[in-house]
């Protein structure tokens, strides 16, 4: 009995419910048929060549692809994505992974135009008969199309109608199927469509779900492999076969026997195939900076792009760059310096030690500015975590979030650097109270800027006496720079700093404060490695940078920015710093930290113990480190701290930023050929060479090695004068000059004479003339010595070293 239904008005009925679904509308299939096939008239015509001509706005813009950031050696720092995809060239993919997918998408790929007509009908047909969606009506190139609109769309707006189920959509994609036809080869089309392709779990294209699911290159597929993928295609969600294994194995099956039934493949590799177990290898590709082997370096990298306007006018476009441009970011990192600064700070201050102290330390090669390395002593994440943080306390606030911290004696430098500058020799002395009140002192804007707290040298060095600018900056005592800046001037030690790249870690200008030169302002450690490093360089200051070389997915190279770097102070001031700060490491507040090579440096132990560092380096590498509290240093100081196996009563520069510092030079410039700084200017020392004076020892007496020797040990030149006669054996010494028990300056030359032994003296004849013979011993004179030195202390040999501390010839200190 009939149901009251005609047959026609049922087909239609499901032809309305799949039009619906936006998969294969009747209504659609017959304007294909009706545009290209059964047309009548002109608008008929009309309306075919409209639906035949290409597209004024065809495009194919580039798909997302993801984003990789090197090391300047090569190696994988980290990946930024929206979606994981690497583009791969068809030739790039195997054989039987492009049969795969064209015999279960599209057989007739290579046979038909842009629409396939006969396929489109096919499954018209099939899904009529069965009252749903059983077969697809698109082919290759209209997928294409559909998931290239979707990819590209730059709004919700634009996502939306890219999926919407109107026939308008369909009757776009339709047309601008036939124009690719027009435009790309069949092989470019299938290239495209398997790089954009989504083959479910995150992986897009070919390449990445190759390397997602089986942790090989699509090259490398194997039968099962590729018709496994081929089949995740049409629904990646249901045929997902880390979440469905046994769906996923099941339309593989399918893929396998549509392949043998086109003879693409032979039955019994099918068969063989199919008995394949799945045998997954699934590998996550990590995607940002978190699971990075450097992931602050890596952050500061990220921000870099995120907010630097050279690689976009807004915030959005900037983000759309690396997380879809392909990019491939070449960087300054050295993976060899990184893991030597990674282990230091890590060994003296580990992530999860119950002090929650922190500690971090940047690398900077001097002359360019490269960052080298970029440590924290945390893992990159929540810092409600033990041990994790998201800020990253090496860099200002514009590239992690940090406010800085005050620098301590670090800052000190600066005023030293300014003082030479105006002249001052390293034997210009200031008397150094034990207290001091910095009164008098001036901003660059002529506001006064001193203050009437009386500061003291409670963390740094001790006052009472007079220093030299060596002894002081070797002793760190406040006191002294306190009274040297205000005889340089606020505003001159202000602008030294700021010359050399300094400024406030929150991007502010410095604060100009009497306490300047004890490291008032909070900076990042980045900053200060910056600034040592031109010193490094001979006055030569660059901006810190990251980025090398930039390329997108087409090769073509983007601008990155520049170091700028300027020739900041002169050279003769930096190489008066450099030799003022070698002694740091040898007779000052570092005295034992030396790598073994040339190398300068200064200790920072901020007010109350909240925080220490240590910047130092060589003429091929400056560091910053810092230690503190990330709570807060001065509710948190560095007191009463156990790290490492080690307890403090209180932490100096000197105790755990300096260690840090030795580690990692020694680990990062191992097989690095040293160098040596330049000798600094003469004038420098003409009120002598700063140090304080020590005493001669005596070597009168003293075989000449023996006395070359004990003098050699005690810091002495010595060079040999001429020889005279005296009462001492014959090549002992007979006199020397400075003598035994004078004071004079370390590294001055002693002249040293040797005796030629007791002067000859003829016989009187037994019977002399005149006289009755003597029975009693020639009378020998006493021995003569040659005039060492006029009244005013002038030798052959140049001014003798006195309390005046002028010396014949100085050492390195």
């Amino acid at each position: 009995m009939s149901s009251g239904v005609a047959p026609q008005h049922r087909t239609l009925r499901i032809v309305c419910r799949l039009a619906g679904t936006g998969v294969v509308a009747g209504v659609l299939a017959a304007l294909i048929a009706f545009s290209t096939l059964g047309m009548l008239g002109v608008s008929a015509r009309d309306g075919a060549n409209w639906f035949q001509s290409v597209p004024a706005d065809l495009s194919t813009p580039p798909v997302p692809q993801r984003s990789v950031i090197l090391a300047s050696d090569g190696s994988k720092i980290a990946t930024f994505y929206y979606e994981n995809r690497v583009d791969v060239p068809l030739n790039k993919v195997a054989p039987v992974m492009r049969k795969a997918i064209v015999a279960i998408e599209d057989n007739r790929f290579y046979e038909h135009g842009g629409l396939d007509i006969k396929g489109t009908i096919r499954a018209l047909a099939s899904n009529i008969a069965a009252g749903q969606v059983t077969q697809g009506g698109s082919g290759i190139t209209q997928q294409y199309v559909k998931n290239l609109l979707l990819e590209t769309a730059s709004n919700s707006e634009e996502r939306d109608s890219a999926v919407a189920t109107t026939p308008a959509r369909k009757v776009r994609e339709l047309r601008m199927a036939v124009a690719m036809e027009k435009r790309y080869t069949k092989d470019q089309i299938l290239e495209r469509y398997l790089n954009i392709a989504y083959f479910g779990d995150g992986a897009y294209g070919v390449e990445a779900a190759a390397r997602h699911y089986f942790g090989r290159s699509a090259a490398t597929l194997t039968l099962p492999q590729a018709a496994l993928l081929a089949g995740v295609v049409r629904y990646p969600f249901a045929y997902d076969p880390t979440v469905y294994p046994k769906t996923a194995v099941e339309r593989r099956d399918t893929v396998l026997a549509r392949m043998a039934q086109l003879h693409w493949v032979s039955k019994a590799d099918a068969s063989a195939a199919e008995r394949a177990q799945l045998d997954l290898h699934v590998t996550s590709t990590p995607n940002g900076c978190v699971e990075s082997s450097a992931p602050f370096f890596c952050d500061y990298v990220q921000r870099e792009i995120l907010t630097n306007p050279i690689f976009g006018s807004t915030a959005d476009a900037r983000k759309l760059l690396l997380q879809r441009g392909g990019l491939t970011i070449r960087t300054t990192l050295d993976s060899k310096m990184q893991r030597a600064a990674q282990r230091a700070v890590d060994h003296y201050v580990p992530q999860k030690n119950s002090s929650h102290k922190a500690s971090a330390e940047v690398l900077v090669q001097p002359g360019t500015g490269a960052v080298k390395a970029m440590a924290v002593d945390r893992a990159l994440g929540p810092s409600e975590k033990v041990g994790k943080t998201w800020v990253n306390f090496a860099a200002d606030g514009d590239h992690g979030t940090s406010l800085g911290m005050q620098a301590g004696s670090t800052f000190k430098v600066f005023t030293l650097a300014a003082a030479l500058d105006q002249g001052m020799a390293f034997g210009h002395r200031l008397y150094a109270p034990e207290h001091y009140a910095p009164t008098g002192l001036r901003a660059c804007d002529g506001k006064y800027a001193g203050s009437t707290t009386s500061l003291s040298n409670a963390a740094d060095g001790e006052g009472g006496r007079s220093f030299s600018l060596v002894t002081g900056t070797w002793n760190s005592v406040n006191t002294f720079f306190l009274n040297l800046e205000k005889q340089v001037g606020l505003c001159d030690t202000v602008k030294m700093a700021e010359r050399l790249g300094m400024r406030r870690a929150d991007g502010k200008p410095l604060e100009q404060v009497a306490s300047f030169t004890l490291g008032a302002n909070t900076v990042s450690p980045l900053r200060l490695a910056a600034a040592y490093a031109a010193f490094a360089a001979r006055g030569r200051y660059c901006e810190p940078i990251v980025l090398s070389k930039i390329t997108n997915a087409n090769g073509r190279e983007l601008k990155v920015p520049s170091a700028k770097c300027r020739q900041a102070i002169r050279k003769g001031v930096a190489d008066g710093v450099n030799h003022v700060l070698r002694g740091v490491l040898t007779q000052g507040t570092a005295a034992g930290m030396g790598i073994g090579r040339p190398a300068a440096g200064k200790t920072g132990t901020v007010d109350d113990y909240s925080s220490a560092w240590f910047a130092g380096y060589t003429p091929d590498l400056a560091s910053a480190v810092w230690v503190g509290d990330p709570r807060g240093g001065y509710a948190h100081p560095l007191r009463n701290v156990c790290l490492a196996g080690r307890c403090y009563g209180e932490v100096f520069g000197s105790d755990i930023p300096a260690p840090i510092w030795r580690e990692t030079m020694l680990g990062a410039l191992r097989g690095v050929p040293a160098h040596d700084f330049h000798s600094p200017p003469s004038e420098y020392y003409r009120e002598g060479s700063g140090e304080d004076l020590v005493s001669v020892p005596s070597v009168v007496g003293m075989s000449a090695s023996a006395a070359r020797s004990r003098l050699a040990a005690a810091g002495f030149g010595v060079v040999t004068g001429s020889s005279v006669s005296s009462g001492y054996s014959r090549g002992t010494v007979a006199s020397q000059s400075p003598g035994g028990g004078a004071r004079v300056e370390p590294g001055t030359t002693v002249v040293i004479h040797l005796s030629r032994g007791a002067p000859s003296v003829p016989h009187p004849p037994s019977n002399p003339p005149g006289g009755p013979p003597t029975g009693g011993p020639p009378t020998i004179p006493p021995p003569t010595f040659p005039p060492i030195g006029d009244t005013a202390g002038n030798t052959p040999f140049g001014r003798l070293a006195g309390e005046s501390g002028q010396a014949v010839r100085t050492g390195n200190g």
